[in-house]
């Protein structure tokens, strides 16, 4: 368990400042200054900066149709090729598997020009691997009805060409769709980079997206260039979103670039909006970095979606299984220690076992966090109060829950319920988030994730008396590179730490 975090040396600077200097002719940066922050009269959500639950928009270039194509050609394939010596049935496993090896290519992203040719490699890859898992099955099961090379060949072969055929039908019809009914878009980067892509995009119908609006990230200059608006402040963006229904959003730089162009994810995220990164400059091609295959290009300029972590359904639900499963076990195992815990409690400082405290969650919604209570405090002073390590109020068993962190030990009911998650960046009050959040770049990101008892933060020592611009930066890398075998082993790593204090340890 990791222990609540403590005040953070605050050593940036006060207000987020200009991300940069001017990138045209005579555009002035504009000074942003700091909101005063002021106690608030209690632990109310409304002083945290809530953000919507992202909408979810049904999209025209989703999973389903390149999926049905797959299972359509595995299914042609079983049946039209007698020396398989398959049943019907076979081809149910056989599609999953092939839609898992697709999406580990990545042969189900979203693209702006997909093209089956150039992924016609890798169906034929994917094929391959398909049906010699197929063949050393059926040699296992069915030695007398092994499959030859012929068969296995003209298997690999055909598949390839009717999943390739398929995806060509797809991608044709939503050419079509694209032209008749462009989405509306905003690019979003400084200068003429995003002039360049929101041109191309404008004179290139064909990818379906219609530019709305230039939001400048560089400057505070208001105005427009023709008959492209540009935005200058976070509300006129938010209301172009709103207004011209815009569903997908074209950065010409990294979003983590700046803080104000890390701020726009989450708009763009809570409204729906599907995110594009384009490289105006040609960054990749100039340096020799490599671009993720298939690749994607949007009138010459590398294009790649921006997934938020975990950006999937399986993804999410998968991590609220392990959540579900472990949280229920550990509450099970821990029973008679928290029973232990709550009797010291309750004999050493009296009534009031559990402590309930107002902590931000996943999109910014309170929610109610639960401790074993180790200080008594009145309300205003828990919500402002950044520690009380320390404290002389508080008894011994107070501080010995305090620094065991079986104070925390209450949580696991959080996670059983879905307010947390075992894994995720360490929820805050309302107060310092909204602090934090105007002060340092990158915190109000960390909300895009279930927060968590311990994360990547945690375990690399950012507790206490740390930074908390590091401690967002550990965050959002834990964030932007999740994956269930870094849960399980920033739990393991934990798990050690605790056991290392339990028996004398550092």
């Amino acid at each position: 368990m990791t222990m609540d975090s403590a005040p953070a040396r605050h050593t940036g600077q006060g207000g987020t400042g200009p991300s940069g200097g001017s990138t045209g002719t005579g555009t002035t940066a504009v000074r942003r200054s700091v909101t005063a922050i002021h106690p608030p009269r209690g632990p109310k959500a409304e002083q945290a900066r809530q953000a919507v639950r992202p909408q979810r928009v049904r999209r025209r270039d989703g999973v389903l149709p390149p999926l049905t194509a797959d299972a359509l050609a595995v299914a042609v394939t079983t049946a039209a090729l007698p020396g398989l010596h398959l049943p019907a049935e076979a081809a149910v496993p056989a599609a999953a598997v092939l839609a898992a090896l697709h999406a580990q290519a990545g042969l189900y992203r979203p693209r702006l020009a997909p093209s089956a040719l150039l992924e016609l490699p890798a169906l034929a890859g994917r094929a391959a691997v398909l049906w010699c898992a197929a063949a050393a099955v059926v040699a296992a099961a069915a030695p007398g009805q092994a499959l030859d090379w012929g068969a296995l060949l003209g298997a690999a072969a055909l598949q390839t060409v009717l999943a390739c055929a398929g995806r060509g039908l797809v991608n044709q019809f939503r050419r079509r769709v694209r032209l008749r009914r462009p989405a509306s878009a905003l690019v979003v980067g400084p200068g003429a980079g995003a002039g360049a892509v929101a041109a191309a995009l404008h004179g290139r119908p064909e990818y379906g997206l219609r530019p709305v609006g230039l939001a400048d990230t560089a400057t505070g200059s208001e105005g427009g260039s023709g008959a492209m608006p540009v935005l200058a402040t976070h509300e006129d963006i938010r209301r172009a979103v709103i207004q011209n229904s815009v569903r997908h959003a074209v950065f010409t730089r990294p979003p983590e670039a700046d803080e104000r162009t890390a701020s726009l994810v989450r708009l763009f995220h809570d409204h729906g909006c599907r995110l594009w990164l384009a490289d105006p400059a040609g960054t990749a091609k100039v340096t020799g970095m490599r671009v993720a295959q298939p690749a994607d290009h949007l009138w010459g300029h590398a294009v790649q979606p921006l997934l938020p972590r975990p950006a999937r359904p399986l993804e999410r639900f998968a991590k609220r299984a392990l959540d579900s499963v472990l949280a229920s076990a550990a509450l099970l195992a821990a029973a008679p220690v928290m029973g232990a815990c709550a009797l010291a409690v309750r004999v050493s400082d009296g009534p009031g076992v559990i402590f309930r405290q107002e902590r931000v969650g996943l999109y910014g919604r309170p929610f109610t966090l639960l401790k074993f209570r180790t200080l008594s405090a009145d309300a205003h002073e828990s919500a402002t109060r950044w520690t009380v390590a320390g404290d002389r109020r508080m008894s011994p068993i107070g501080s010995f829950l305090r620094k065991s962190s079986l104070d925390e030990l209450p949580q696991l009911w959080n996670v059983v319920r879905g307010d947390m998650s075992l894994v995720g960046p360490r929820p805050e009050r309302p107060f310092f988030v909204a602090k934090f959040s105007t002060v340092h770049p990158g915190y109000e990101a960390r909300h895009r994730m279930p927060v968590g008892i311990t994360g990547l933060a945690q375990i690399n020592g950012l507790r206490g008396d740390t930074s908390i611009e590091d401690r967002a930066r550990f965050d959002n890398h834990y964030i932007d590179t999740w994956s269930l075998w870094q849960d399980l082993w920033i739990l393991a790593r934990t798990a050690a730490s605790f056991f290392r204090f339990r028996l004398g340890g550092s």
